[in-house]
């Protein structure tokens, strides 16, 4: 427990080591922008939520700015362009209208691409996106790749880059050079390393399921066929951390039993570290917005990774001509997408 909240304590901090400027844009509370200022980037995000806003200006170096993006935006001039374009119309539960619904994000992102011309760029997305609108997905990496992009993509599970919970996410990169992914680890951080020292103690604000909720949870369960109940679970990893299950009174809620039989339903400083934030972020609002931050966004651990991985492609410098780059997305398109050989699932 002691070294996995040691670890990321120390790991995740802002730091300015690199000289290129880093654009998030769908910032959120800056999950994506601290492993990338972790890394030693200076970043700027974009964010429309100002409560997201400002839990990334309270917490990192760089500024977010609290803006609608829409295409043909004036962006600052930027050498690397991440983001997380939102995800909603892509959920496996949600309402699957890929271009038709408005909160899409990617028309904004491939735009910004478009006129930023960066060296690299990547984005994190739902697992849905790859699957249930696979065409609108295609058309997507068809755009970016028409940019003069290599373009790669992903299927990652948190889960094997020492993030203790099991988070199945979408990886895109486009580049010119050479992109290798993080290397899974092998070991898998349990919840008991990262909340064991608060997971069965019980604060005076603690809410508790009421019977009503345990007898829901029950019959739910039952219909379902759960074998093991959906608790969360010392010597395993947790399962996916989102707004729904973190801030909403659902079925299958994040919670805790006790030792009494009890289930007590999760801190926000507890969903923070499963999400591999350290002890020392602070977000801003009420409860409900704050566990919305934090199912939002991209876990700082894995970011981390992924930074140190774009900053090796980055240092490479533009190794292939434009006929080479059609020649390589031939390529990926005969081997993608590729999923985690370790990829857990409970």
């Amino acid at each position: 427990m002691a070294n996995y909240i040691e670890y990321i304590n120390t790991v995740l901090r802002p730091q300015k080591t690199e000289k290129e400027k880093v654009l998030d844009l769908f910032a959120g509370c800056g999950g994506l922008s601290l492993g990338f200022e972790a890394a030693g980037y200076e970043t700027v995000g974009f964010e429309m939520l100002e409560i997201a806003c400002e839990t990334y200006n309270k917490n990192l170096n760089g500024k977010c700015n609290a803006v609608k993006l829409v295409v043909d935006f004036d962006y600052p001039q930027a050498d690397i362009l991440i983001g997380g374009p939102p995800c909603q119309p892509f959920s496996v539960f949600g309402r699957q209208k890929g271009m038709a619904d408005a909160r899409d994000g990617f028309p904004i992102f491939i735009d910004a691409v478009k006129k930023l011309k960066p060296k690299i760029f990547f984005f994190e997305n739902v697992k849905g996106l790859l699957f249930a609108n696979k065409c609108y997905f295609e058309l997507i990496v068809k755009e970016l790749r028409k940019s003069g992009y290599i373009v790669e993509y992903k299927l990652i599970n948190a889960v094997n880059y020492g993030v203790p919970q099991n988070r199945e996410r979408l990886f895109v990169v486009g580049h010119r050079a050479k992109f290798n992914f993080p290397i899974p680890q092998k070991k898998q951080v349990t919840v008991g390393e990262s909340i064991g020292d608060t997971m069965f103690t019980t604060p005076e604000n603690s809410k508790f399921l009421t019977p009503s909720m345990d007898a829901y949870v029950a019959r739910y369960e039952k219909a379902s066929y759960c074998i093991n109940p959906r608790d969360l679970y010392f010597d395993k990893p947790a399962r996916t951390l989102t707004c729904r299950n973190l801030a909403g009174a659902t079925s299958d809620m994040q919670r805790v039993r006790l030792k009494d039989n009890r289930r007590r339903r999760l801190f926000h400083y507890e969903a923070a570290r499963l999400q591999s934030f350290p002890d020392w972020f602070e977000f801003a609002g009420n409860e409900t917005q704050q566990f919305n931050q934090i199912g939002n966004a991209v876990p700082p651990l894995l970011a981390l990774q992924m930074a140190n991985a774009v900053k090796e492609c980055y240092k490479q410098g533009e190794l292939y001509t434009a006929t080479e780059i059609i020649k390589k997305n031939i390529q990926h398109n005969q081997i993608l997408p590729l999923f985690e050989n370790e990829t857990v699932h409970n």
